[in-house]
Parts: structure tokens; C-alpha cells; sequence
């Protein structure tokens, strides 16, 4: 979303305002009747009217730089220097104090080009304009050069170039501000690199001058919109390549304090990759370009996207995996539990005790069948010998052999039977249904899994409490805790 802010304060133009607000001039023809003002009315005495002119000189300019030639240059005893600069069709008088006249790296002389910088103020008892210079510059081909090199040195003395003063830029800007001419190729630049790069941020233009003597005014006033506003998470200020002239705006003392004290951080892109202004030594971060600096403003938004597709691929392998390793632990610890179940090993103990029982019956008949045969012996000898004694005491022999052998049979039972209810008790001691019976519960899930840990149990999870005689569904009401049994 892209807005252009046009009523944050800068002064429109006469024909922007009388298109805006209808005017309307009279124009009055007659003779017009002269009277003695009244007690109401101010007379001016001259120094009044001088001293009124020279506030309004003063608050209304800011320090300018002005280039002509010298001439009536004096210098009197004091050390200050007076003298005209002037042009082919007007001229202005000029002061420049010892203090500051001191400093110059040359020495002046009538007919010199020179470019000297100040501010306008009023001579009151003459009632003459003039310009009180604090800086002087040979004239020519190297002057702006001097004038940029002098403001850059100053500027660094004072610190407003340290690194410590640079403000971190944001990594992800939601809204950006940007200051820069609202018809050139650097917005176009920008905001089609915007685009590219970073659509989801909504910019906002303020729009300024970036060329002429009413540029650095312009700059200022956008710069500092912007930053009262608050809008912007970062300020991009821009202006497309020209020579030293073009961009000499941004070389501007006051424009460099402005973006000093700044509040939002700033991105500076004014010119090609070659040129520099004082402008980018105080910016927060400089850019060689216009384009340049909407990418140092902005995330590179297509290649978080390809990062975060491969960050997506890398999580969906990262899980799969994940899940088969679980599902694999749970297939291990279904196979334990099948193993070690309780009803598995009552089957185990029921097969043994039969087994148990087939052999202990057929150690029986084996006894029974061994004295069968031993009695069948005993009968095969006694109907041998037909003697009646012998039979009547092998028939008892017989008869307490069988006694004692249903004896032994009857013990074995016995303690083969209280081996297994010995067997039955202690499996049943440890079956989870004897558990159930002394009152105890099973917390189940759904599927009918126990649930042992505190981690399987969230609040608001759906559980199933399995009793001796019943079970009930339930819902878990609050964060498992520690126990009090404990």
C-alpha cells in the first residue's frame, strides 16, 4: 500500500493555493484622502522600524552561502574584514569577524571569486542590509569541493559521524517512510525494488525538493514529518545521480543535524555508488543508490521464501521420521506387553498344570500297571503252589500294597494340587482384576491404553476409569501434579 502524505506541514505553492482557496483581488482607482493617525496607531521611530526589520531579516533566513566577487574590501586595526560581494547587476555588504576571518587559508583581495557563508542581519544606525559572514571560500572549480571538505571536517569533530550514534536498522519493517522527489527515477526505483523485495510493507512518500536552494528546507521539513509522524519503521531518503551542484542540497550543515537527531533510523541513497554528501556520512546507514537503499531497508523477501520452503521440507522429512521411529517403539513395546500380559501367563501356568496332571497320571498308571503286573506274578506263583496261607496273605499283601498306593496316589495329588493353588494365589496377587477388586482403577485412552505417565494426560484429554465392577468415561479437568503419596 503505497500513500503520499501532502498535508504534514511544508508550504504549498502560490498556484497550488489559489487553486485550492479562491482569491479574489479589488482593485481600488480614485484619489486617495491622507489624515494624522490617531492615538491608536504606532509611529515608528527609525531605530524601532530598524530594529523590527532586523529581527524579521534574521528569523526569517537561514545561514546561506554567497558567491560574487570582492570588492571595497577594508581592513581596519580590529582585524575584521568589510567588504561588497557582488555580481554584474547587484551587490551586498558583508562582515567577517577577526575570529572567523583568522582561519582562512588565504588572503583576500578586491576582484576575488569567492563563496562566503552567513546569515543576513540589518546595520541598524545606517539602516543597511547585510551579511555576516562566518566563512570564507576561494571561488572556482574547487569551491564547493572546500566548502563540502570544511562541513565534513566540522561535522566530524563534533561526533555526528560516530558509529556510536548509527541506529540499528529493523529486519522486518512493516510500514517504511519515504523522502525523496515524488517525480523523479529514485522513487520509481524504489518502489519497484519495494515490490520485488518486500510487498507486504506499506510506504508512505513525503514528498521535497532534492535540487535548489529551497531543497535543504524542504528536506528538512519532510525528514522531520516523518519522524514526528511515527509511521515509518525506517526512513529511506533518495535522490538519483548529478554532478556536485545537483547534489549539494544534501550537503546542507542543518540538513545533517535534522537527520542527527533523528528518532527513526534512516537509510541514506542520494547519487550513484562515486558520490558522497554529508547527508551519508550522518545517515544511520548510506547506500551507493536509490535501489541500493530500499534493499539495505528491506528483508530479500524471495529468497526467505525459497529458505523457508526448504526450512518446511527439511520439518515434513524431520517428523516422518520422527513418527516412524515412535511407531516402530510402539510396535517393540505391543510386542513386550503380548509377551508379559497377565493372561498369557495364566495360559502358560494353565498348560503347565495340565501337563503336570497328564504326567502325574500317567505316573499313576504306570504304578498301578507295575503292580498289576507284580500281582499277576504273585498270583502266577500262588497258583503254583495252590497253598491257601500264601494266598490269603499275598491277597493281603495285595490289599495293602493297593491301600498304600492309593495313599501315595492321594498325597501326590494333594501336594501337586496345593502346588497349583500356591501357583494360582500368588498369579492372582499380582493380577491387575485382584487390584481392581481392592478398589483400585485403570486410567485408560480412548483406544483402551493405560495411561502411566503424566505427559499422556492433558487437560481437557478424554480418559476411560475401569473398576471391579464397572467402568466410566471421564475428561481431565486440570495439569497432571505431583502426587501427594509420594
Amino acid at each position: 500500500m503505497i500513500g503520499v502524505s501532502e498535508h504534514w506541514g511544508l508550504q504549498l505553492p502560490y498556484r497550488e493555493l489559489q487553486r485550492l482557496i479562491p482569491i479574489q483581488v479589488i482593485g481600488i482607482i480614485g484619489v486617495m484622502s491622507v489624515h494624522a493617525p490617531g492615538p491608536e496607531t504606532h509611529v515608528y521611530r527609525p531605530v524601532e522600524l530598524n530594529r523590527e526589520v532586523r529581527l524579521h531579516i534574521e528569523a526569517g533566513f537561514p545561514r546561506l552561502w554567497l558567491a560574487g566577487e570582492i570588492s571595497n574590501l577594508a581592513r581596519p586595526p580590529s582585524g575584521h574584514l568589510y567588504f561588497t560581494i557582488k555580481d554584474a547587476r547587484a551587490q551586498i555588504r558583508c562582515a567577517l569577524f577577526r575570529g572567523n576571518a583568522s582561519g582562512m587559508g588565504f588572503r583576500p583581495d578586491n576582484g576575488m571569486e569567492v563563496l562566503v557563508r552567513g546569515r543576513l542581519s540589518l546595520y541598524e544606525p545606517r539602516g543597511d542590509y547585510q551579511l555576516i559572514a562566518d566563512a570564507m571560500l576561494e571561488g572556482g572549480a574547487g569551491a564547493l569541493s572546500q566548502a563540502f571538505e570544511a562541513l565534513k571536517k566540522k561535522l566530524e569533530a563534533e561526533g555526528l559521524f560516530d558509529d556510536s550514534h548509527k541506529k540499528p536498522l529493523p529486519r522486518w519493517p512493516e510500514r517504511i517512510s519515504v523522502v525523496t522527489s515524488p517525480s523523479g527515477a529514485a522513487i520509481r526505483d524504489i518502489l519497484e525494488t519495494l515490490n520485488q523485495r518486500w510487498p507486504g510493507a506499506e510506504v508512505r512518500i513525503y514528498p521535497s525538493q532534492v535540487q535548489g536552494e529551497t531543497a535543504p528546507a524542504e528536506l528538512i521539513r519532510a525528514l522531520s514529518a516523518a519522524d514526528r509522524h511515527g509511521y515509518g519503521d525506517v526512513i529511506i531518503l533518495a535522490r538519483g545521480g548529478g554532478s556536485l551542484e545537483d547534489l549539494w542540497a544534501f550537503n546542507d550543515e542543518q540538513l545533517a543535524r535534522t537527520i542527527h537527531a533523528l528518532d527513526t533510523p534512516i537509510v541514506c541513497g542520494v547519487g550513484h555508488e562515486t558520490d558522497f554528501t554529508i547527508a551519508d556520512f550522518v545517515a544511520d546507514v548510506r547506500a551507493p543508490t536509490p535501489t541500493a537503499a530500499a534493499v539495505a531497508a528491506t528483508p530479500d523477501g524471495p529468497a526467505l521464501r525459497l529458505q523457508l520452503g526448504r526450512l518446511d521440507q527439511q520439518l515434513s522429512r524431520a517428523m516422518e521420521q520422527n513418527l516412524q521411529r515412535r511407531m516402530q517403539a510402539l510396535d517393540f513395546a505391543d510386542r513386550r506387553l503380548a509377551r508379559q500380559h497377565p493372561e498369557r501367563r495364566l495360559d502358560e501356568l494353565a498348560r503347565r498344570n495340565q501337563e503336570l496332571a497328564r504326567r502325574a497320571e500317567a505316573a499313576v498308571r504306570r504304578q498301578i500297571e507295575s503292580r498289576e503286573r507284580l500281582l499277576s506274578g504273585h498270583l502266577a506263583r500262588l497258583s503254583a503252589c495252590h497253598p491257601r496261607r500264601q494266598i490269603d496273605r499275598a491277597a493281603r499283601d495285595a490289599d495293602s500294597l493297593r491301600l498304600r498306593l492309593n495313599r501315595a496316589m492321594k498325597s501326590h495329588l494333594d501336594t501337586a494340587g496345593q502346588r497349583l493353588g500356591s501357583t494360582l494365589r500368588a498369579l492372582n496377587a499380582v493380577s491387575p482384576l485382584g487390584v481392581l477388586e481392592r478398589g483400585y482403577a485403570v486410567v485408560r485412552d480412548p483406544e483402551g491404553h493405560a495411561l502411566t505417565q503424566p505427559e499422556q494426560l492433558k487437560k481437557g484429554y478424554p480418559i476411560n476409569i475401569l473398576m471391579d465392577q464397572f467402568e466410566v468415561d471421564a475428561e481431565v479437568t486440570s495439569e497432571p501434579r505431583k502426587s501427594r503419596l509420594k
